[in-house]
């Protein structure tokens, strides 16, 4: 393995201050590379109605326009620090940014489906690196005693990306057209990959592998696209009463196995698992985990409740949803500017509280709740979720030597997205189920000998009468208004079990912070070579 040094570690010269003289510009060039890739993870999920009028398509069919985009893209990111070396983080960054480049503009040009879905899966692979790569860029583009306000830049983008993409999607699908949501990355993006051919350096301890891992990637890439295929369709299929979704749990384990045992018996391998030894990453990309399922389970499922059951535009859940994500962005700056005297160990704990409180108070909110009775929830959800970010990505990479943080914040971000995926997965299906059981448990108490229920009932069938309707029509019309009324009042149940469920992942999550040798950032606890 050869490996290349740029400047002595612990020794700040003045090639190493050059290195530093556009930090924030770096900072920004990143954080909008991985906030395009983050964007189009959801920007879709709002335009498929159209997508599937204008292709042809059907609803299953068309749902591959986004399960292949996300499984390319988390094939992609264990691997990007191995990437990155092997081909040099400059050049390999701008690479791909233009290879996401390119399949945006083929996406938004496609005339059928299987067109769509091929550059999706391109998509998906340039915008692998993104996230990864823009991580450990940043820990060298700042001094270590302020990697803490290169992370809160880089976190405001990590938050914001999620809750922006189907807003700016629906936006742009109510003015525009579909192709636009992915026209819109061509300019941001050719910004972007210009900002890093000029301003982005390689890593300072770069290793390059001397072969290629050929059989780990082949395992990962069976391990994690089965594990994300089964995230995505398992529901769909009704998880295990489907022989293919037990197919693809049984093959992401074994591979999982498989690869784990080859990557630790390989001399040069694709992902390097020997830094699990590490008990501070170990118990941070666990945190991680659960990190990805709270934020993005909560993600998915808020904007399925102001759409559905308060029958919001998309627009008008993007204007809800702004406020939270511009208070988790300030929580953010505040808390990387001082990231250096905050403990993790803390502010964890503090912002999963808060995050919980949050949960809390949207579990009772009620079919006439407006927009006033989210605003409160929301922002405690943004603080709660600022609290956490920053801090916790620092400590989990504090005990890491340099040449390895490429590989560090791969693993981490993996861990996030699978448990955003395992959230959305698991949510999606809890809120189904959750929905027929609280509607049975209703339809108990609505009876054809329940008093309330025929005076109800006789109500509604008096007022359409009175109205002009048909004397049967109108029973028939009564019946179907107040199942719907039950249906409405057992979701919005379901909705409040689910917010619980949601608030108390990251509480269960907490004694991991047991683990962690300490809480501070990287820079804060003396060199780390």
């Amino acid at each position: 393995m050869s490996t290349a040094v740029l400047g002595s570690p612990g020794v700040i010269s003045s090639s190493s201050k050059d290195r530093y003289a556009h930090k924030y510009l770096i900072a920004a060039t990143v954080t909008m590379a991985a906030m395009l890739e983050l964007i189009d993870t959801s920007i879709v999920n709002v335009a498929i109605p159209h997508m599937m009028g204008n292709l042809g398509a059907t609803l299953d069919e068309i749902a591959w326009v986004s399960t292949a985009y996300i499984i390319a893209n988390v094939i992609v990111i264990p691997m990007s620090g191995w990437l990155s070396a092997f081909f040099g983080r400059k050049r390999y960054f701008a690479g791909s940014i233009m290879l996401f480049v390119v399949a945006s503009f083929f996406c938004g040009a496609s005339h059928s489906l299987l067109g769509l879905i091929f550059w999706r899966v391109i998509q998906g692979i340039g915008g692998g690196a993104l996230l990864s790569t823009a991580q450990a860029t940043l820990y060298e583009s700042f001094p270590p005693e302020e990697a803490g306000t290169g992370m809160a830049i880089f976190g405001v983008g990590v938050m914001v990306g999620p809750t922006l993409g189907p807003t700016l999607g629906g936006w742009i699908t109510d003015n525009y057209n579909w192709p636009w949501i992915f026209y819109i990355n061509v300019p941001l993006g050719i910004i972007a990959a210009i900002l890093t051919a000029t301003y982005v350096h390689d890593a300072a301890h770069q290793e390059k592998a001397d072969k290629i891992d050929y059989l780990g990637i082949a395992l990962l890439t069976v391990c994690v696209g089965s594990l994300q295929w089964m995230l995505e369709r398992g529901e769909r299929y009704d998880w295990w009463d489907s022989r293919f979704v037990t197919l693809l749990g049984v093959t992401a384990l074994l591979s999982g196995i498989a690869l784990i045992w080859h990557e630790l018996t390989t001399d040069e391998p694709v992902i390097n698992f020997r830094i699990l030894k590490s008990r501070q990453l170990s118990a941070g990309i666990s945190l991680g985990l659960l990190l990805g399922f709270a934020l993005y389970g909560s993600v998915f499922i808020l904007p399925v409740f102001l759409q559905q059951l308060l029958q919001m535009t998309a627009w008008q859940t993007g204007k809800i949803i702004l406020p939270g994500a511009l208070a988790s962005a300030v929580t953010m700056a505040v808390v990387g500017r001082n990231a250096m005297r905050l403990d993790a160990r803390y502010t964890v704990v503090a912002g999963a509280f808060l995050f919980f409180l949050s949960m809390l108070k949207l579990s009772h909110l009620t079919s006439a709740s407006g927009a006033h009775d989210l605003f409160w929830p929301l922002i405690l959800r943004g603080v709660g979720l600022g609290l956490i970010f920053v801090p916790l990505t620092n400590a989990t990479m504090a005990d890491l030597e340099v040449k390895d943080l490429a590989q560090g914040t791969g693993m981490f971000n993996l861990m996030r997205q699978l448990g955003g995926s395992l959230g959305i997965a698991v949510m999606a299906t809890l809120l189904a189920r959750f929905v027929s059981s609280e509607k049975a448990i209703l339809v108990e108490h609505v009876g054809a000998t329940d008093p309330e229920t025929l005076s109800r009932l006789s109500m509604l069938t008096r007022g359409l009468i009175s109205r002009g309707t048909n004397p049967i029509v109108a029973q028939q019309q009564a019946l179907a208004v107040l199942d719907r009324q039950v249906t409405v009042q057992s979701t919005m149940l379901a909705f409040s079990r689910i917010y619980l469920y949601s608030g108390l992942v990251l509480i269960v999550a907490l004694p991991l912070l047991l683990l962690f040798r300490t809480g501070r950032a990287r820079g804060s606890i003396g060199p780390v070579h």
